[in-house]
């Protein structure tokens, strides 16, 4: 069997089946490296290797989550959250207010891509001071996990501003023009316009259909709003507001979460929001609760590593082609599943159009599609998996913050819900796209 189609199979199955990620993606990337003909000796020497790729990535995380922490030490958030709550407890149109909430959230996750782009960074700060509002509001959980996968990814795939400039006009448009494909980068946002309606489709069908009904979670006595209201200073306020202003600003500086998250904890533990005896702790506390969130992300780049070393990339390309008998329609669907199904390993649909896009682009050129089809096909079959893979951030992320409480498991409610109503979709939407562009 590929190696591949394998490493990704056993990973999968072992997350489903509640081995954690981290185990499952070791044992999935050992799999893989042996059905590769790598040996057990290279192997462990790729994963390894390929480990130090994800360091950047988990030390921000870990960072991110001590500054979440220290603005929860503020109590701004457990304000907002108390004067929510009191607002719920006052009226009885809950269903308007849990899509209030869910469309505050995606407006915030597409600001994440472009308007102001730090990504994931918002969630650790957002979403914790809410989880007690979505818990007295019996919001299922699941439907934000979906909202904030949408925001994260949507956005880049189609709004050319931000991370969209950076994966539509750099990444998709400059690889597809490396590799013998002339396209006006100007064109990207049209031909991934069919993609992103199949995402949006299944957001509708999450929100409104799937995950519509009240879900039942345990609500701690400090999210029961009945406790003494909060007083904040308008100094606290102020430092509070300065932090994350430094911390957005040196990040677009820098191009660095971790330096930003730094500095924003540096400026809370100076300005007296975090007290000077107790920052050690608090710093402690928010690497604790991104820590798991950064082994997972180590542990990916130490797969991706195995998958390209052992060289069978290129293989479930090459079988694709002989398995498809000349015929667009069915070489556009297995494009697309196979897309899915690197990225998935990978967990990055950034680091994936590179790989395709080689061996995509002469394929789709050879058998007659035109350019925009060619692009639909590359960038949908790049950004499928980015939605329910356990590697990918943009799940990984939504489950750092619903999962504060313990109540959020990470494969059953974030990983198999996106994958569901994202890449089934989009899927569909692309193999059209791909048919009439």
């Amino acid at each position: 069997m590929n190696a591949v189609i394998l490493a990704v199979a056993i990973m999968l199955t072992l997350s489903v089946l509640r081995v954690n990620v981290v185990l499952a993606l070791f044992l999935g990337a050992i799999s893989g490296g042996l059905a590769g003909g790598l040996g057990f000796d290279a192997t462990l020497t790729a994963f390894t290797e390929g480990l130090g790729g994800g360091a950047s990535i988990a030390i921000s995380y870990a960072l991110l989550g001590a500054f979440a922490m220290a603005i929860s030490a503020s109590n701004i958030p457990q304000w907002l959250a108390q004067r929510i709550i009191r607002r719920v407890a006052r009226t009885d149109k809950t269903a308007t207010i849990r899509l209030t909430i869910l469309g505050s959230i995606l407006l915030m996750a597409f600001a994440s891509q472009n308007l102001v782009p730090v990504h994931i960074a918002f969630i650790p700060i957002l979403i914790p001071p809410l989880l007690g509002v979505f818990s007295s509001l019996q919001l299922d959980r699941r439907a934000v996990a979906c909202t904030l996968s949408f925001g994260l990814i949507a956005t880049y795939l189609l709004v050319p501003v931000g991370f969209g400039n950076i994966y539509l006009t750099q990444i998709l448009a400059g690889n597809l023009n490396d590799n013998g494909l002339s396209i006006d980068p100007d064109l990207m946002p049209q031909a991934m316009a069919m993609p992103v309606l199949g995402m949006f489709t299944g957001l509708l069908v999450a929100v409104f259909v799937s995950y519509r009904k009240p879900r039942h979670y345990h609500v701690e006595e400090s999210t029961q709003g009945e406790e003494e209201s909060l007083e904040i200073k308008s100094r606290t306020v102020f430092i509070t507001l300065t932090a994350i202003a430094l911390t957005l600003g040196v990040q677009l500086t820098t191009d660095s979460m971790a330096v930003g998250a730094a500095v924003g904890f540096v400026v809370m533990t100076l300005g007296g929001i975090v007290n000077w005896r107790e920052a050690d702790d608090v710093f402690a506390r928010g690497v604790r609760m991104m820590a798991l969130c950064g082994f997972i992300m180590i542990s990916a780049s130490g797969f991706a590593e195995v998958l390209r070393a052992s060289g069978d990339i290129p293989a479930l390309v090459a079988a694709v082609e002989s398995l498809i008998f000349g015929s667009k329609a069915l070489a556009a669907l297995l494009m697309l599943v196979v897309g899915l199904l690197i990225t998935m390993g990978i967990g990055s649909s950034f680091s994936t159009i590179p790989i395709i896009a080689t061996l995509y682009v002469p394929l789709a050129l050879a058998l007659g599609f035109s350019p925009l089809a060619t692009a639909a096909i590359v960038g949908a079959s790049g950004a499928l998996g980015d939605a329910g893979s356990p590697a990918s951030d943009s799940t990984i992320g939504p489950t750092a913050g619903l999962n504060v409480d313990g109540q959020h498991d990470h494969i059953r409610d974030t990983v198999i819900p996106t994958f569901l109503h994202y890449n089934l979709p989009m899927i569909l939407f692309a193999w059209v796209a791909a048919m009439v562009l």
